[in-house]
């Protein structure tokens, strides 16, 4: 439909509204959503709850191609303070302490349920987990989303497949449930609820990617996670985290597969383009030598500054038709086909396959950006729970973490919502919104999803540290991207949409508008530079510990849109 046509009749039809009554309302059905949801049923078999899933549990989220990998489990001779040990020093210093280690306290059990529930984990011959680096196991994962989604049916969990989260339901400043667009149908569901965990995972799509026009969606991050799940809680006055730590992944260039199946999987060596390794020529003095999860990135954009790029991931050692090779291509296979595609065409590339960083994106499972919770995984707002990538504080817990805050979350939503009555939702805040979000269909001129997606990436880019800066910011630059997204924002009553997909593109992206000014406003705030690439501050180049060993917070006025900074301590209580 092209625009200035008038959307299909079937499109102008008056939306129904499903209203749903439940105990536990869980947003989004990954890896955290799932296992919460299992744990609910599993303590209390009668407790009603419901996953709202935007696709369908079977194939959602940043699990759907699947894992090789469980990245986050305690191996014989390791426990959770040595796990914590080593986030502290990956994320210099500035984390939850608390929060991680009530995941790394859990990691081992939850490992152990989902290979009970059918997935297959690799073994030694002594029966203990088979490693992959210090802190993985090796797993056969392709399956693993429809295993986690055939526990929840097993377990008897409602499930609303292919219902978008479009906002928290907020009585008396207590969350009570949310509403949700049917992705197919158009139905607006009302779902009242005793206790809401949000699990939609993080965003992407905020920067303009690596990849342009069809290969736009050849990203690192899920492209259907784009922040709602932040977005919901930024909307309702909800306190947020970390932003400022965005996460940029070092990637086989192009398919955007994990280099760990490379490095730590099949021994690769990072190689400049004269064939020279480059890792340790920088570690003998550089500052954040201790930190893989910055170190392996920066020392690659250093190379490529200096002329000696493209970068490689060497795996010339790999003979064609080894034990070595099929191992690695089977790793590939479980949760990147793309990269064994490019593998098996690697002719007259010597068995290198390029390098290079992705666009950013807003995650707090492999960074720390999210809601801010207590230990209980509970968020600012009475009634609302976080768990998985949408939980700040708390970096580095991949899948088994949200495993973990999953589990945490379902038992707190249950012991605390025995004495919660719902109250009747007004019937003037449904018709509200209603009206909101099937506004675009009702337009017949107007700016495309699409359009505004590219122009919201585009000003990221260039003003917020994406990749055509280098990942690099500075005031001045940020400065615009602060003044130019509230009037993108101001656009929302432009939008248009010629059917139900294309309309709830509109509500994404304006979810990806509040979750960019929020992390502007945090990039703007925190003034040192701390995780290099992530949060490089050209004009406050030097890590600060006098000063920023602290948390960003931030809190959105909900009547007016502005968003104000907390600044708070590192136990997670003090508020500065």
């Amino acid at each position: 439909m092209k625009v200035g046509q008038l959307a299909p009749e079937r499109y102008r039809m008056t939306t129904k509204v499903v209203n749903i009554d439940t105990d536990i309302l869980i947003i989004g059905g990954g890896a955290a959503g799932c296992y919460a949801a299992v744990e609910a049923k599993t303590l209390e078999p009668g407790v009603r709850c419901l996953i709202m899933e935007k696709a369908h549990i079977d194939r959602s989220g940043c699990l759907a191609m699947g894992l090789n990998s469980i990245n986050a489990y305690l191996h014989p001779g390791q426990d959770p303070g040595s796990y914590l040990n080593y986030v502290k020093k990956e994320f210099m210093d500035v984390l939850r302490e608390d929060l991680v280690l009530s995941i790394a306290e859990g990691l081992n059990d939850v490992v152990r349920k989902v290979e009970k529930w059918g997935l297959p984990i690799e073994k030694t011959n002594d029966g203990n987990y088979k490693p992959r680096g210090k802190r993985g196991v090796r797993v056969h994962g392709e399956r693993l989303k429809p295993i986690l989604a055939e526990a929840v049916r097993r377990s008897k969990v409602n499930v609303l497949n292919r219902v978008a989260a479009t906002n928290l339901i907020v009585s008396d400043g207590r969350v009570t449930g949310a509403f949700g667009l049917g992705v197919r149908d158009g139905q607006l569901y009302v779902v009242k609820a005793r206790g809401v965990i949000v699990a939609a995972g993080g965003a992407s799509g905020l920067y303009r990617p690596a990849n342009s026009g069809n290969g736009r969606h050849l990203i690192w991050y899920c492209p259907w996670n784009v922040g709602t799940g932040y977005a919901l809680g930024i909307r309702a006055g909800a306190e947020m985290t970390s932003f400022e730590n965005r996460f940029v992944a070092l990637r086989v260039k192009d398919v955007q597969a994990p280099t760990g199946t490379l490095a730590l999987g099949a021994g690769a060596k990072q190689i400049n383009a004269r064939g020279e390794p480059y890792l340790d020529k920088y570690y003998a003095d550089h500052p954040i030598r201790n930190s893989s999860t910055y170190f392996r990135l920066l020392t690659t954009m250093l190379e490529n500054a200096a002329g000696r790029g493209p970068c490689y991931l060497d795996l010339s050692h790999l003979g064609r038709g080894t034990k070595e090779e099929r191992q690695f291509k089977e790793d590939l296979l479980h949760m990147s086909p793309t990269a064994a595609l490019l593998w098996a065409g690697r002719k007259g590339s010597g068995g290198r396959l390029e390098i290079s960083g992705s666009e950013p994106y807003i995650v707090g499972g492999h960074g720390e950006a999210g809601y801010w919770i207590d230990v209980r995984r509970r968020t600012s707002l009475p009634g609302l729970y976080a768990a998985g990538d949408v939980a700040g504080g708390a970096p580095k817990k991949y899948a088994s973490g949200s495993w973990v805050e999953g589990r945490i979350a379902a038992r707190t939503a249950l012991e605390e919502m025995g004495s919660v009555e719902t109250p009747d939702i007004d019937a003037d805040i449904v018709e509200r919104e209603k009206e909101r979000v099937t506004a675009p269909l009702k337009r017949d001129t107007g700016i495309r999803p699409q359009d505004m997606e590219e122009r919201l990436q585009k000003l990221m880019d260039e003003y917020a540290g994406g990749l055509s800066t280098r990942y690099e910011l500075n005031e001045e630059r940020l400065l615009i991207a602060r003044d130019l997204l509230p009037g993108l924002r101001s656009h929302a009553d432009l939008l248009t949409a010629g059917g139900y997909h294309e309309l709830v593109s509109a509500l994404e992206v304006l979810d990806r508008i509040d979750v960019a000014r929020v992390v502007v406003e945090h990039l703007l705030y925190r003034k040192e530079t701390r995780w290099p690439c992530s949060q490089s501050r050209l004009d406050y180049p030097e890590r600060d510990d006098d000063r920023w060993l602290r948390f960003v917070n931030s809190m959105m006025d909900t009547k007016t849109g502005a968003i104000k900074i907390i600044e708070r301590g590192l136990n997670g209580n003090d508020r500065l």
